[in-house]
């Protein structure tokens, strides 16, 4: 068998999925349709923006499918495809049991973690949160649970320790579409093989809220920079202020302490603030209906004393 020979639905919505329907296209695969998550408003102006996956298919000239919610109909559609693989990349949605047995090869699933840990919707901002010093993506083979599937190959890389999770997510992304093409070629070798997880040492990595940016100052340094560099560029980490919430968009780890949230330095870069346990240079911030500015353009804006209060 190769490439060429497979009928391939690719279920996908964000940018981390299009590099690989791109390279499951690049391989030959016969893609039959596409189904994304609904078109939606965005940004101040509500504008109606495609979704990175479906605006893809459409430079492809592929079908698209994008139903606000799986139905009769839908597996109708799909199964009058007639499937030989299903590939899912962040889709947005369960898939019931019928559609996972739609396809005889099954659905692979390109999960960006190195299952079992870090199921769920956000692996990429939690891995960083809590301070992972690795993390990669799994290719599995669905089933009814939450990325709880068989899995058949993994691609390791670091986490830096300044790298947030936009920058990490943009490193990912062309990593699972080599994993998910080397998937490819192993299944139409007939050699593709998946290992049960060990369910016992399974994390969850549930969908973030705005509410996950907030910094409380009497944690430790290290987990006040883990989480402002793990919630950018979304939700983005503040602290609230009578004023409105202050963005927090860019941290260093330094010396010193003092009462949580206390002003304790000046640095070049910006106010050094007190944690839990050691202290924090505030690298990047933004006032409420401000543009952001470096830490050092704030001070020079406020008059943020040593010894005030975050």
């Amino acid at each position: 068998m190769t490439p060429a020979d497979l009928r391939v639905v690719f279920m996908g919505t964000p940018d981390f999925a299009v590099p690989v329907l791109e390279t499951v296209l690049a391989r030959g695969c016969q893609v039959v349709a596409v189904v994304s998550q609904p078109d939606r408003p965005k940004g101040r102006g509500q504008r109606v923006l495609r979704t990175p996956v479906a605006a893809c298919a459409d430079r492809h000239g592929l079908a698209v499918h994008q139903w606000a919610r799986l139905s009769n109909d839908s597996y109708a559609i799909l199964r009058g495809l007639r499937p030989d693989l299903c590939v899912v990349v962040a889709y947005g949605k369960i898939l019931p049991q019928r559609y996972l047995d739609l396809p005889p090869h099954g659905c692979l699933n390109v999960h960006a973690s190195l299952l079992p840990a870090l199921r769920g919707a956000a692996p990429i901002q939690w891995a960083v949160i809590r301070g992972h010093g690795e993390t990669g993506v799994s290719i599995m083979r669905m089933d009814a649970g939450m990325d709880t599937g068989d899995v058949a190959l993994t691609v390791r890389t670091p986490i830096g320790p300044d790298e947030t999770a936009g920058q990490l997510h943009d490193r990912l992304a062309p990593l699972g579409a080599a994993a998910l093409g080397g998937a490819l070629d192993q299944l139409c070798g007939g050699t593709l093989r998946f290992t049960p997880q060990d369910h016992a040492a399974a994390t969850e990595a549930p969908r973030l809220s705005k509410e996950d940016g907030r910094i409380d100052w009497t944690w430790s340094a290290h987990a006040v920079h883990d989480r402002v560099r793990g919630t950018s560029p979304w939700p983005g980490a503040f602290v609230a202020r009578p004023e409105g919430p202050l963005k927090i968009h860019g941290t260093r780890r330094a010396l010193g302490g003092g009462t949580p949230g206390t002003v304790i330095a000046h640095d070049p870069d910006g106010p050094r603030v007190a944690c839990g346990d050691g202290a924090v240079t505030l690298t990047g911030l933004q006032r409420p209906g401000r543009n952001a500015v470096s830490g050092a353009d704030f001070l020079r804006g406020t008059d943020l004393t040593i010894g005030s209060r975050l």
